[in-house]
């Protein structure tokens, strides 16, 4: 378990083709944060001000992508799920730092809670969907069967 802070060679393209963070996607670089460091790979709490801890140790890091990956990790389910029952934050290493607030527990809880009621409609409108599919072929399939039967008497 990789413990330091030193920043590692970024997983990207040939230097030769681009810069190292030319061809670095928000998932790319969200994949190699999980594999650098313990709170990203746990899905611990992250500090407040975590971005500017990870712009410390890897300057050439394009913001708009690392505000990006954060997106993805924070709003991740399993980082919510985390979240909801949370008393501190970590840093990079795994350090206990800050206190979750009441706040920001609540709007992980909030978060999930919409994520599965959107969910759960988006299941029960493809239900609805199916059944209304099945009663068309049926519908369709008695029409076929009144339509042969009276087209052969006629």
């Amino acid at each position: 378990m990789n413990t330091s802070l030193t920043p590692q060679p970024l997983a990207t393209e040939p230097a030769a083709s681009a810069p190292a963070t030319a061809a670095l996607t928000p998932r790319t670089l969200l994949k190699q944060l999980q594999t650098q460091f313990p709170a990203f790979r746990d899905f611990l709490p992250l500090s407040i001000g975590i971005d500017k801890q990870i712009l410390a140790i890897m300057p050439e890091l394009d913001r708009k992508t690392m505000r990006s990956a954060l997106g993805i990790h924070t709003g991740s389910l399993r980082y919510l799920k985390v979240m909801e029952k949370a008393k501190v934050r970590h840093d990079l290493d795994g350090t206990p730092g800050a206190e979750v607030t009441d706040t920001h527990r609540a709007h992980a809880t909030q978060v999930l809670q919409e994520r599965f009621k959107k969910e759960a409609e988006r299941k029960k409108a493809e239900r609805e969907a199916a059944a209304a599919e099945e009663a068309a072929r049926v519908r369709a399939d008695k029409l076929n069967q009144l339509t042969a039967k009276f087209s052969r008497k006629g």
